[in-house]
């Protein structure tokens, strides 16, 4: 596994990811929802926000949706992924095609957010650096929120979130599919960490608040403010 068949997975299965993700994310729109509700900003002013890993743009145009005075950066490895962000967020946004283990930050933010994305850094070194360049992007008093995929505390939990995360897909799939492709490209493309790992890296990164929005099995929205 590698960074290059990450970015060619998602180039082809970009125009099918936003349909796709709601048959394998378990509640995916409430998670945004719930990201959108905590950024601590009234919706009249104007503030600067990175989204690393975008995708296809859905967390920009929703917070952009709520925020219109709010100035965007689109950040993601894969082109195709930018294009259809730039369709859905617009021509006002700034784009940028970057690998997150190699992206420099290019100012400093006053929120940053990621969905679905940090687990794909290879270990958890990657993810700790990463955290480093987040806290060194934020101005004083802003916020980072993450909705992403964690691993359970031990085997025994991570077992029966894996179970319930099969039993989500299997309304859309079939359980052959299930296990021959996403289980297949999970274990081939992800690695995810424990959610209290998370916790422990932003509290060495010297954020002072730290919090776990909501939480269902695997799937976990996170915030530090700085």
């Amino acid at each position: 596994m590698g960074t290059e068949r990450v970015k060619a997975h998602f180039e082809e299965e970009a125009k099918e990811f936003d349909e796709m993700i709601l048959k394998i994310i378990p509640d995916y729109d409430r998670m945004i929802d719930v990201l959108i509700s905590i950024i601590p900003f009234g919706k009249d002013r104007s503030f600067e926000m990175i989204d690393l890993g975008c995708g296809t743009g859905t967390v920009s145009k929703r917070i952009s949706d709520s925020f219109p005075n709010i100035k965007i950066t689109c950040v993601d490895i894969a082109e195709n992924m930018l294009e259809m962000a730039r369709i859905k967020v617009g021509n006002n946004a700034k784009y940028i095609p970057a690998d997150l283990n190699s992206f420099v930050f290019p100012q400093k933010y006053d929120l940053i957010v990621s969905s679905l994305a940090l687990h794909h850094l290879e270990t958890d070194d990657d993810k700790m650096r990463l955290y480093e360049k987040i806290f060194s992007s934020l101005n004083k008093g802003g916020m980072f929120i993450n909705a992403d995929v964690v691993l359970g505390s031990d085997d025994g939990l991570h077992n029966v979130y894996l179970e319930k995360w099969k039993d989500f897909m299997a309304e859309s799939y079939s359980r052959k599919e299930i296990e021959e492709k996403w289980m297949s490209n999970y274990y081939a493309e992800d690695r995810p960490t424990k959610l209290m790992t998370h916790l422990e890296m932003l509290k060495e990164c010297g954020f002072p608040v730290i919090d776990v929005i909501c939480k269902n099995y695997e799937f976990a929205v996170w915030c530090a403010k700085r």
